[in-house]
């Protein structure tokens, strides 16, 4: 059973990884940054709910 590529599939993703590259420090302590914050937003949230539906049942 042979694997055929498609060849256009093949340049468009060896055209993404060619202008792609890796982040600064900076970059990268920002998305963390924002991805701990978001984080932090859902798990207080949920807490909050969780101690909503505690105080009313």
């Amino acid at each position: 059973m042979a694997f055929k590529v498609d060849e256009e599939l093949f340049k468009k993703y060896w055209r993404v990884l060619k202008l792609a590259r890796t982040p600064t420090r900076d970059e990268f302590q920002k998305i963390g940054l924002v991805a701990a914050a978001g984080i932090a937003l859902i798990g207080l949230l949920g807490f909050i709910i969780y101690e909503v539906i505690l105080l009313f049942p």
